[in-house]
C-alpha cells in the first residue's frame, strides 16, 4: 500500500512513530487543559518545576 503512494516502508513507520507521539502530546495536552477549566487547579509539570528552582536558585 505504502509502495502506491511512492513512500518506502522505513519512511511509512517513521512518520507513524512521529504520528503517534503528536497525537499523544496533544491529547494529553487537552486533557491537561480541560481539567484546569473544570476545577480552576492549575497543573504543573515537571518542567514548570524546574524553572522555578532554577528562579528561586538565582535570588
Amino acid at each position: 500500500m505504502w509502495e502506491e503512494l511512492g513512500i518506502s516502508s522505513g519512511t511509512a513507520i517513521i512518520i507513524l512513530v512521529a504520528l503517534y507521539f503528536v497525537v499523544k502530546w496533544a491529547v494529553k495536552n487537552g486533557i491537561k487543559e480541560a481539567y484546569e477549566d473544570i476545577t480552576g487547579k492549575e497543573i504543573k509539570d515537571d518542567l514548570d518545576e524546574i524553572m522555578e528552582r532554577e528562579l528561586e536558585e538565582k535570588k
